[in-house]
């Protein structure tokens, strides 16, 4: 360093007052000859590695920033793999709930379809039935004095007459209609029968519709007596 070289200098012409007090002019002229190659060479050399220190140091500082660089990079890239990691995993899982949705679909579209096919076969039994009912009304006219009515949503409605002796007129009637589970129901009877419970259970069971029609006009008959 320059200090060193500053305190060699200081050193050397303490050195050289000494040699000149014991050795002759031309013994010192000698020497100082060999002295003054030797400052110029410490001069140099000094010089050269100064310069070397120097490029080091820059180099050090670059090396420095590169790392520091390669920090940042690292840090960027860590962070970087994160982000990538959480994209991934929010892929995956939407990816799992477009399954599930997909399968949800399928699930109802088949609820749906067997719940339009029930509907649709109620349907058909209803209309058949009522069709059927229909065609039998010419039937229960003229046996039983019975008179047909549709009424809304899609109900049928029997009118008994002749069965009161005193007031021939006189109606007595039930409605009827077919459930969502496709069996008959009755919605209304005049005047109350305490045996319809029975006989509606009864064409559930055994499906023979004339005779459920014959047993609630001799409950009318019966009724028509007290």
């Amino acid at each position: 360093t320059e200090d060193e070289i500053i305190l060699f200098e200081k050193e050397m012409k303490e050195f050289w007052t000494k040699l000149k007090s014991i050795y002759g002019t031309e013994q010192i002229s000698h020497t100082l000859a060999l002295r003054d190659s030797c400052k110029e060479s410490i001069k140099v050399l000094s010089e050269k590695w100064t310069k070397k220190l120097k490029e080091e140091d820059l180099m050090i500082d670059k090396i420095q920033e590169f790392s520091n660089e390669i920090v940042q990079q690292s840090k960027r890239i860590s962070e970087n793999q994160k982000h990538l990691t959480e994209i991934k995993s929010n892929l995956n899982q939407e990816e799992e709930q477009k399954k599930e949705l997909i399968e949800s679909i399928r699930e109802l579209k088949e609820e749906l379809m067997k719940k339009k096919e029930m509907v649709s076969s109620r349907a058909s039994v209803m209309k058949e039935r009522v069709e059927r009912l229909c065609k039998s009304k010419e039937l229960f006219e003229e046996r039983l004095g019975l008179e047909i009515r549709r009424v809304h949503n899609e109900q049928l409605q029997f009118i008994f007459r002749n069965i009161d002796h005193k007031d021939p007129d006189k109606p007595y009637m039930f409605t009827l209609s077919i459930n969502k589970q496709g069996d008959y129901e009755v919605t209304s009877c005049t005047p109350p029968l305490d045996c319809i419970a029975e006989f509606q259970l009864k064409v559930r069971e055994t499906n023979k519709f004339s005779v459920f029609i014959a047993n609630i006009r001799k409950a009318f008959t019966a009724l028509s007596y007290k």
